[in-house]
């Protein structure tokens, strides 16, 4: 139990923030991919700062890629929606 804070929480807030953008994009809402993107980068901060996984924060910085592009192809979708629906 001693070790449950041992990274002071950033695993914690990292795996919070997690879930709950998975649970907005769940509800296709376009704010998951902006806090999908800020736990990715606490998860990069952990993976190189406090565990020294390389590999957990190269696969969180092409997940925080996959977001960006995520949220740009969904902002290009709506926009052509808004469009679309202005014309008729």
């Amino acid at each position: 139990m001693e070790n449950m804070f041992a990274h002071y929480g950033i695993d914690w807030l990292a795996m919070a923030l997690s879930l709950y953008a998975a649970y907005l994009l769940g509800n296709k809402q376009k704010l998951g991919f902006i806090i999908f993107a800020i736990s990715n980068v606490f998860w990069i901060t952990l993976g190189v700062f406090f565990m020294s996984s390389y590999g957990m924060a190269v696969g969180n910085f092409a997940f925080l890629l996959v977001n960006i592009r995520g949220f740009i192809y969904w902002n290009k979708a709506n926009i052509k929606e808004q469009a679309c629906a202005l014309n008729t």
